[in-house]
């Protein structure tokens, strides 16, 4: 059986995971997405941008898997998933706004409007070598874009919505399947891209590295 490895904390992620019958092992990746940032070239578009973050995380993971015994516990085949989310508003990359200023001024500049949720994928498939560093057999990287359509919230919505904490901690400030969802007209493109790992784009990487999705389901009860 081969073996998912999601490199993030997201449990919106893995929730999407586990109701599309996969299991995941959750093991984060601790990036600084600041500094993987700050290393690319000033020109760097914004997909390639989410790329590189979801190519750091998978990698870390997959080093660290190899310098545990984790690897060779799970077998000598398993993939690992990287993904990165960031919302494109009037040209320029927003990530996490982690404080309630930065949030409000987030909301006040896309409310009415719409944007870009860029979602950044890496698929490393690994098999172990007993050395230090995992043997990648395969990678394949790419992006997923879905556009969208914010509502209005009014200015106590807004503020009880802050105030859950809920935008502060991610991509573009709202979610697509919680709280934030009340203030989604509507979205062009991939809802399962939006919520952080979009089925679609992740099954044809899988298949770039030679698996068949089918091969990563939870056998049936």
């Amino acid at each position: 059986m081969i073996r998912l490895v999601l490199a993030s904390a997201s449990p919106a992620r893995l929730s999407v995971l586990r109701a599309a019958g996969i299991d995941p092992l959750v093991r984060v990746s601790d990036v600084d997405e600041d500094a993987v940032i700050a290393a690319l070239p000033a020109d760097t578009t914004p997909h390639a941008v989410v790329n590189e973050l979801a190519r750091a995380k998978a990698r870390t993971v997959a080093t660290a898997l190899a310098d545990s015994d984790d690897l060779t516990g799970l077998g000598d085949d398993l993939v690992v998933v990287g993904c990165d989310s960031m919302l494109l508003l009037d040209g320029v990359l927003q990530g996490k706004p982690h404080t309630p200023e930065v949030t409000r001024n987030r909301w006040q500049a896309m409310a009415g409007r719409n944007a870009d949720l860029i979602t950044g994928h890496c698929v490393l498939r690994l098999r172990a070598t007993g050395s230090a560093e995992p043997a990648v057999t395969a990678e394949a990287v790419d992006c997923s874009a879905t556009t969208v359509h914010f509502a209005k919230p009014e200015p106590t919505e807004l503020d009880a919505y802050i105030a859950t904490g809920e935008p502060l901690r991610v991509a573009g400030a709202f979610t697509l399947d919680g709280l934030g969802g009340w203030f989604v007209d509507r979205i062009e493109g991939d809802p399962s891209s939006v919520v952080g790992i979009g089925l679609p784009l992740l099954r044809r990487l899988l298949q770039d590295v030679g698996i068949g999705v089918a091969q990563l389901w939870r056998a049936p009860a």
